[in-house]
């Protein structure tokens, strides 16, 4: 009798944890952003944690660096969002240190996860790239201190699309930004093709 309890209680725990995603969350989290704990529910708000971001505004192709302030953490899913869309948008560089991408809405790149239970912290710094064309993105996150205790919908200010002081404009189907200088440079230089042309 006490072995067959002992037995239950080890796959208890090898069941546990293997539904408690320590290497990372599933890909059909990455809509409701729910970790998939069993017998867990995320905390009340307000979490102890805030997004920030190395900028208020964003240029498409330009690295913006974010980092989730607060306690020391385990677990977390972070993706960027547009408006009211539940997808990931854009691409992340590569991931810090005990993190790894995620799949999202078919972009291998989509989301950033925790690739193990080590701690993560407010030094842990992840950097996305923008996509063409967004008017405004915030960021989006869940956090899990430890896995029954964890916090969804941690959200970063709106930032909103710059265009660098110049003009973006698309040559070879890709987005560009073009300078006030170089837009004088164009200018002048059509200016004397049309000259020569007469």
């Amino acid at each position: 009798m006490m072995d067959a309890m002992i037995l239950g209680v080890v796959l208890l725990q090898v069941l546990n944890c293997a539904l408690s995603y320590p290497n990372g969350a599933p890909t059909s989290a990455c809509v409701d952003m729910m970790p998939r704990h069993v017998g867990a529910q995320p905390q009340p708000s307000p979490a102890p944690y805030t997004i920030q971001t190395s900028s208020s505004t964003f240029q498409t192709g330009k690295p913006v660096t974010v980092a989730i302030k607060g306690p020391d953490y385990r677990g977390v899913l972070l993706e960027a969002r547009s408006g009211s869309d539940v997808n990931a948008i854009g691409t992340w560089q590569t991931p810090p240190s005990n993190t790894k991408f995620l799949e999202c809405a078919g972009n291998q790149q989509g989301a950033i996860t925790h690739a193990n239970t080590t701690i993560k912290n407010n030094s842990t710094i992840y950097t996305w790239i923008p996509p063409a064309p967004e008017k405004n993105i915030y960021f989006m996150a869940t956090v899990a201190q430890q896995r029954t205790v964890y916090w969804l919908n941690v959200k970063s200010s709106t930032l909103t699309q710059s265009d660098g002081g110049g003009t973006i404009v698309l040559l070879n189907d890709r987005a560009e930004t073009v300078t006030p200088a170089v837009m004088l440079l164009l200018a002048v230089l059509l200016a004397n093709v049309q000259y020569l042309v007469e």
